[in-house]
C-alpha cells in the first residue's frame, strides 16, 4: 500500500482519497458488498483449481481454458431437450464434466509421456480460447445477434439475490464447493495422500502412495471447479446470459484465480476470504476512478501492488519448497509417473 501511495503521489493524485474510495466502493455499502461477492463467485472456483493442484505438487495453470470449456458446455446445454425442472442441474453437471475432461488431458500427458503440466496447460488454454471463438461465431452463435452465443435458458439461470446488482445464487455453489474441497483435502484418505505427495513425494512414494492416481485426482478436481466457474459466470450474470464475442466476461478468470489462491495460502477457507477481498478491489476500483480521478490503468497498478504484497509469503514458501527439491528427485519423480 505504501508503494501504491508513493506512485499516486508521483502522478499528483491524493492517495488518502484514492484508498478511501477504493475500499469504500468495495466494502462501504450493501451494494459494494454485493458487487464484491459477485466478483468473488468465479474466482473462488478458479482459485480452488490452482490450490488443489499445488497441494498435490502440480503447477496447474489450466483453469483459464477449463473455464472456457465449462462455459461452452453450459451454453450448448440450451440446445438439448431437457425438462425445465432439471435444466439448471443438467447445465451444471455438463459444465463440470467438460471442465474435468479438459483437465484430464494434461494429467494423461504428464502421467504417460512426462509432459510438464505448465507446458500442456498453457497449450490447452490457447486451444480452448480459439475453440471458443469458433463456436461463438458458428455452432453456438445466436441467430438474432452474431456478436454472442445463444442465451442460457431462463430455467438454467441463477436468481439475483439483491436487485440492481450482479450478486446471484451462484455464490452458494462456490461456497459449497470450497467447503467440500476443505473436507476432501483434510478429512479423507484421498486428500491426505494428495497433500502428502505434494509435500514430500519421496516419502509418499516409499509409503506406497500411487502418484498416478493422486495426480489424476488433482487434475480432475481442478477441472470440475474451473468448469463450474465458467458455467456460474454465465448463469448468474445479467443481462447477457451468453458468451459475448471476445469472451470479455471469461477472460483472465483462471489467471486471477492463481493470485487469489496465493493470497488465501492455497487453503479452501482462506480462498473464500481472499476472493471476496479481490472482488472488493475490483468493485472499488471503479469508485476510485470516479471519486479520486485516478485513471483505470493506474487503479489496476495499485490493486496489483496490494495483491503482490499479500501473495508474497505464499509465493516465497512455494519457491523455498522447489529450491529444496533435489533435481535428481524431480527427474526420478517424472520417470515414475511416466512408467
Amino acid at each position: 500500500m505504501i508503494l501504491g501511495a508513493l506512485l499516486l503521489l508521483l502522478y499528483k493524485f491524493n492517495p488518502l482519497l484514492a484508498y478511501e474510495s477504493l475500499f469504500a466502493g468495495g466494502f462501504g455499502s450493501l451494494y459494494g458488498w454485493a458487487e464484491s461477492l459477485a466478483n468473488a463467485t468465479p474466482l473462488i472456483l478458479t482459485a480452488l483449481t490452482f490450490a488443489v493442484g499445488l497441494r498435490g505438487g502440480l503447477f496447474n495453470i489450466g483453469a483459464e481454458g477449463q473455464v472456457y470449456v465449462g462455459a461452452l458446455a453450459a451454453v450448448a446445454t440450451g440446445l438439448l431437450p431437457v425438462p425445465a425442472a432439471l435444466r439448471l442441474i443438467v447445465t451444471l453437471v455438463l459444465a463440470l464434466a467438460a471442465g474435468a475432461l479438459w483437465g484430464l488431458v494434461p494429467a494423461l500427458l504428464k502421467m504417460t509421456r512426462g509432459v510438464h503440466e505448465v507446458i500442456s496447460t498453457i497449450m490447452l488454454n490457447w486451444i480452448a480460447y480459439f475453440f471458443a471463438f469458433y463456436l461463438i461465431a458458428h455452432t453456438l452463435s445466436s441467430p438474432l445477434n452474431g456478436s454472442r452465443t445463444i442465451r442460457i435458458p431462463p430455467a438454467a439461470r441463477f436468481g439475483v439475490i439483491l436487485p440492481g446488482t450482479d450478486l446471484n445464487y451462484g455464490i452458494l455453489v462456490s461456497i459449497l464447493l470450497a467447503l467440500l474441497f476443505y473436507f476432501l483435502l483434510w478429512r479423507t484418505t484421498v486428500g491426505f495422500e494428495l497433500r502428502a505427495v505434494g509435500y514430500n513425494p519421496r516419502a509418499a512414494h516409499y509409503a506406497g502412495m500411487d502418484e498416478h492416481s493422486i495426480g489424476h485426482w488433482a487434475f480432475l478436481l481442478g477441472g470440475v471447479s474451473a468448469g463450474l466457474a465458467g458455467a456460474v459466470q454465465l448463469m448468474g450474470r445479467p443481462p447477457s446470459y451468453a458468451i459475448l464475442s471476445g469472451i470479455p466476461q471469461l477472460l483472465n478468470l483462471g489467471f486471477d484465480g492463481i493470485g487469489v489462491a496465493m493470497i488465501g495460502r492455497n487453503h479452501p477457507l482462506g480462498i473464500l476470504l481472499a476472493a471476496v477481498f479481490f472482488g472488493g478491489l475490483e468493485a472499488g476500483g471503479r469508485t476510485m476512478e470516479l471519486v479520486a480521478g485516478v485513471p483505470l490503468e493506474m487503479v489496476r497498478v495499485v490493486e496489483g501492488l496490494i495483491l503482490i504484497a499479500l501473495a508474497v509469503p505464499e509465493l516465497g514458501r512455494f519457491l523455498t519448497y522447489l529450491r529444496h527439491l533435489n533435481p535428481l528427485e524431480l527427474l526420478s519423480r517424472q520417470r515414475r509417473r511416466a512408467d
